[in-house]
């Protein structure tokens, strides 16, 4: 589904992706994790086509992305903080979206669960962050994309929001969709992800499922078998 092959990105003299690769396949719902700064951020802007690498390459099926924009429409992007025009009123943003998008097939689950026609009237410098997510959740899912790129989300949602969108995530890795997920949350993925990516200092550190990486630790969950992992590297550079 995404393939990327030998991906750099420099800003100025930090090089944030070095010689990144991965391969995704649909169906897979995937935890990209790692600590602030390991370049996350911008290997997800980088498939979405916000960021140009210097150099590699990025497939989407089959197809490479460079100075294309269609596969987009491919995409539900929800980003960790959505940022939209101030004076927009919720039900305009939403408007403007479908009429980009021209998709008549919408999925309106989320947006009938986040009651988002309640506040289609209010404008969106007005909304709490916890309901912007909820417009940002929503706007992601609504155009049946084929790959979901999820930026931390549940940051901002108070816990029944959060349990409605994890669902949600569930039925759509169910119907054999490609899910990226970013979270600090470790303790959040143990029921929504198969894979695992660690990321560290640009460079993906390793790419397991996590029924593999359960096993090689001995732990059932997620934040355990990653903290064992990490704490038997560091051990190990210790002594080097």
């Amino acid at each position: 589904m995404i393939e990327i092959q030998n991906l750099n990105k420099k800003f100025g003299k930090l090089n944030v992706l070095n010689e990144v690769n991965l391969f995704t396949k649909k169906g897979e719902c995937i935890a990209l994790i790692g600590p602030n700064g390991c370049g996350k951020t911008t290997l997800i802007k980088s498939i979405l086509g916000m960021v140009i690498p210097d150099n590699g390459s990025i497939n989407f099926d089959g197809h490479s992305i460079l100075n294309k924009f269609e596969y987009r429409n491919n995409i539900g992007y929800m980003p960790q903080i959505g940022r939209y025009p101030d004076n927009m009123k919720v039900g305009q943003i939403f408007e403007m979206v479908k009429e980009i998008r021209q998709n008549s097939n919408l999925d309106l689950e989320l947006y009938e669960s986040f009651k988002i026609a309640e506040i289609i009237d209010k404008k969106m410098s007005t909304l709490s962050g916890g309901t912007t997510q909820k417009v940002s959740a929503s706007l992601a899912f609504m155009f049946n994309p084929e790959v979901l790129i999820l930026d931390e989300p549940t940051a901002g949602l108070d816990p029944i929001a959060s349990e409605i969108l994890k669902e949600k995530i569930l039925k759509e890795k169910a119907k054999g969709k490609l899910i990226l997920i970013t979270s600090h949350l470790l303790s959040e993925l143990d029921d929504l992800v198969s894979e695992i990516v660690f990321m560290q200092d640009g460079c993906i550190q390793f790419h397991k499922s996590v029924q593999l990486l359960k096993s090689e630790t001995q732990e059932d969950k997620i934040s355990k078998a990653i903290a064992q992992i990490l704490k038997s590297t560091s051990n190990f550079k210790s002594h080097e």
